[in-house]
């Protein structure tokens, strides 16, 4: 069993080598406002907070899923039986607007000005699918899948303009939701946090844990040495039909 971490976010996979887990990474190249757009399309109602992260981190797994299901797939060079592989996206709301990565330094100037001081809330979709190796042409199939969201309160301090200026001219707000980052630069701007400080980092390991047991996944399984034990008896590929 292994945990394929769909994205290319530092901070994520930093998260999850902390709790004992190397995960495997693929990225996903998705057109996140296009994703946005085409629901907004597809729904005669306005769309929750929740819903279009949970959107984007579905959009991001099934991508990747999309090519584990091809023949001869095997991800990586021990041709991992089962696989876990999790899709998360975060957003910041603030004052009722969703903001994602401001990629502009004007844009992420404008936000930070507007954030400092304040209350907001960080959401997180996290979309998670168990999947087992074929036998016949070594690509994988689904046991199951799963969508949840995860949503935290941060609290801001306040900044100076030039406190602003010199956090935009590093470079880091520019391509991370919502223009700040806790385990980075911005970490000391951050006063305080209300629900999971992982979820503000980009993956909840608590509602990950609860996700992955939801579909039958014990997760110190997925702990490095554990899986590395000379003692561990190693799993057979699924017969799936």
């Amino acid at each position: 069993m292994r945990l394929l971490l769909a994205s290319k976010s530092p901070a994520r996979l930093s998260t999850l080598k902390n709790a004992g887990i190397t995960p495997l990474v693929r990225v996903a190249g998705i057109d996140e406002p296009r994703v946005l757009h085409e629901l907004r399309e597809s729904r005669s109602d306005s769309l929750t907070p929740c819903q279009q992260v949970t959107a984007l981190a579905s959009a991001k797994r099934n991508a990747i899923i999309a090519e584990l299901s091809s023949p001869d797939s095997l991800i990586d060079e021990d041709g991992a039986d089962e696989l876990l592989v999790i899709g998360c996206d975060s957003m910041l709301e603030i004052h009722g607007h969703m903001l994602g990565k401001p990629h502009a330094p004007e844009v992420a100037r404008q936000r930070i000005c507007q954030m400092r001081g304040t209350r907001a809330t960080l959401w997180t979709g996290h979309a998670l699918t168990r999947m087992a190796l074929r036998r016949s042409d070594h690509s994988y199939t689904k046991i199951g899948e799963i969508e949840r969201c995860a949503s935290t309160h941060v609290l801001f301090s306040e900044m100076s303009d030039a406190e602003i200026d010199a956090y935009v001219e590093s470079g880091e707000p520019l391509h991370v939701a919502g223009s700040f980052t806790i385990d980075g630069l911005s970490g000391p701007f951050v006063a305080g946090v209300e629900g999971d400080p992982h979820a503000v980092v980009g993956i909840s390991l608590p509602l990950l844990r609860e996700m992955a047991r939801e579909l039958g996944v014990f997760w110190p399984d997925l702990w490095d040495w554990r899986r590395r034990a000379p003692s561990a008896t190693p799993l057979s590929p699924i017969d799936v039909k």
